[in-house]
Order: C-alpha cells, then sequence, then structure tokens
C-alpha cells in the first residue's frame, strides 16, 4: 500500500550504503529518490516503487539498468543518468533534488560499506552544508553538520557526538553529562565522541570552524 506523499519542501534520497531494516515513513516528503545502486536494496525491502520520481547514477551495472527500465515502464518514475566520472552518484543526485527546488533532504545509505565511500559522503556533506539542510540517518543515529547556534530537543539520555571537521573553535554546550565551555576541538587532538543528553534540551554554540553531531536513537 502507498502512502500519499504531503506536499512539503522536503526530500528523501536513498544511496548504496546499508540499508534501513524498516522503510522510513514516507509521508512527509515531496520528493522521494534512490541512486542506481541503492535500488537493490528497496526491492529487497519490497519498497512502494510508485512513490519514487527519480532514480539517478552511471548505471554501470546492465543488470541493475535493465531491472530499473523494466519497473519504470510500470511505476512511471524517471531514470536520470548522470554519466560525470568527476562526481558520487550522491553529490549527482544532490544537484538533481537543488534543481528541483528542495533544500531540506534526508538521506538513508551513507554509511555501512566500504569505509571509503562514507568518507566522501561526508566530504559531498561538507561541500553541501551552507547550500541545503542535509541529515544523515541510519540504524544507529542521525548526524548532520550544524551552525554556529544549534539546538536540539527531546534528546535525554541520548549519546551526542560532536565531531569537529577538522577543527571547531570555542564550543559552549548545555544539557550535556560533560559540557563544554569555550573549548575547541580539533581532529588528532580532542574530539568530542560519546557523550550523554542530560536533559531533553541541548544546546550549542562555537564561533570558527566546522562541528558534525551525531544523534543517538
Amino acid at each position: 500500500m502507498e502512502t500519499k506523499k504531503v506536499m512539503k519542501n522536503k526530500a528523501l534520497l536513498f544511496i548504496n550504503g546499508d540499508a534501513p531494516k524498516t522503510i522510513p515513513d514516507l509521508s512527509g516528503y515531496a520528493l522521494i529518490a534512490c541512486t542506481d545502486g541503492a535500488f537493490h536494496y528497496l526491492e529487497k525491502l519490497h519498497f512502494p516503487l510508485g512513490m519514487l520520481d527519480f532514480i539517478s547514477g552511471d548505471f554501470d551495472s546492465r543488470q541493475i539498468e535493465n531491472e530499473i527500465i523494466r519497473q519504470a515502464q510500470y511505476y512511471s518514475f524517471e531514470i536520470i543518468e548522470t554519466p560525470d566520472q568527476n562526481k558520487t552518484d550522491f553529490h549527482k543526485a544532490l544537484e538533481l533534488i537543488i534543481a528541483k527546488g528542495f533544500k531540506n533532504i534526508d538521506v538513508f545509505g551513507a554509511s555501512g560499506g566500504e569505509q571509503d565511500h562514507f568518507l566522501g559522503n561526508l566530504s559531498v556533506a561538507f561541500f553541501f552544508k551552507d547550500k541545503i539542510n542535509l541529515k544523515f540517518f541510519d540504524e544507529y543515529s542521525s548526524y548532520y553538520f550544524i551552525p554556529k547556534e544549534f539546538s536540539i530537543d527531546n534528546v535525554k539520555g541520548k549519546m551526542i557526538s560532536l565531531m569537529p571537521f577538522p577543527v571547531a573553535k570555542n564550543i559552549e554546550t548545555t544539557g550535556l553529562k560533560w559540557p563544554l565551555h569555550h573549548e575547541d576541538l580539533m581532529l588528532g587532538e580532542r574530539i568530542g565522541t560519546r557523550n550523554v543528553a542530560e536533559n531533553q534540551d541541548v544546546s550549542i554554540r562555537y564561533s570558527d570552524g566546522d562541528l558534525l553531531v551525531f544523534i543517538g536513537k
């Protein structure tokens, strides 16, 4: 049974990492897409393919390409070939979604698999961090780059990790078990992993650099 889309300025993208255990709630998205590498796990999840707006990628697997074409003839989603080898399929899919007018994008399948892909996906997110609101989701956490002033609610008891990318300065937090008081984090020296939210509300401020937050489930 397909879920009716809610027309909000929010898009959902599946890429070729670890598949979610279950299909997320699709009702809050006005656009849903996947890369060609993610198509195989969506089929295994019995994803409602009629909800897809497009599938993009370089389609380097003939078997997957043929199956996608067959399904597209039935479900009428768009197939967009993006052969540029200077960008990842994830990067190119984001460009397509942005061109369609979306700035709020949730992504599943960014982690897992080969770790160079995961680091590459973080690099892509870093490239787009000032252009769109991009959030990753996996079986363990959600994670994304945050602005200089940031707050989250309803997180008491959850793991909160702060990862500088590569440096974040003058960090001040409230609501965490181990607060930071105008302190710096830097890859190779000090990072802020495995903290815990003691309050329902957590706030984070920093003056310079970039900070990636992980919020555990």
